[in-house]
């Protein structure tokens, strides 16, 4: 296959300045756009939306720590060992990320978002507004380790408020 070429379309700006496993819940950053290739009318009409749905690039993982095999989430001893597509981590060939968020207001190019899970400086390589009828249809299931796992992730954490 050949290479894909991906270039930044924002940068996170605030919030953690370390990626970490848990407590991202009320974490608040913006999302700035690069202006210089998008006008302010690139927002118009993303201020009916709650939230976004945000691809990134994990520029922090280091690029020799890739797993593509089957291993333990987290290296926990009690959790299952899973392929690479099997969970969300950042050791991926692509080393690509999608969260959603809120979006909490929209100021020219920045949007300001909470519960984004990216971390100040990171590349954006896209926005989308979260379309209710693109979320899961039909029973939604998961192994029980992922809701182990993911108890704090979202909870609130002591530094919340940055950003």
């Amino acid at each position: 296959m050949e290479p894909i070429e991906m270039i930044p379309v924002a940068r996170v700006i605030g919030g953690r300045t370390e990626p970490t496993d848990d407590f991202w819940g009320g974490t608040r950053s913006i999302i700035r756009i690069d202006g210089d290739r998008f006008p302010v009318e690139a927002t118009k009409g993303l201020e009916d939306f709650s939230h976004l749905e945000i691809a990134f690039h994990f520029h922090l993982t280091d690029k020799t720590d890739l797993h593509p095999g089957a291993r333990r989430p987290r290296n926990n001893p009690d959790w299952p060992e899973v392929g690479i597509f099997g969970h969300r981590n950042m050791r991926r060939l692509n080393w690509l990320g999608v969260s959603r968020c809120r979006l909490i207001d929209v100021d020219g190019l920045d949007l300001h978002v909470e519960d984004l899970d990216a971390v100040d400086g990171t590349p954006v390589l896209d926005i989308k507004p979260w379309f209710t009828e693109f979320g899961p249809r039909g029973e939604v299931r998961q192994a029980a380790w992922v809701t182990e796992m993911l108890t704090d992730y979202f909870a609130e954490g002591a530094d919340a408020a940055s950003g």
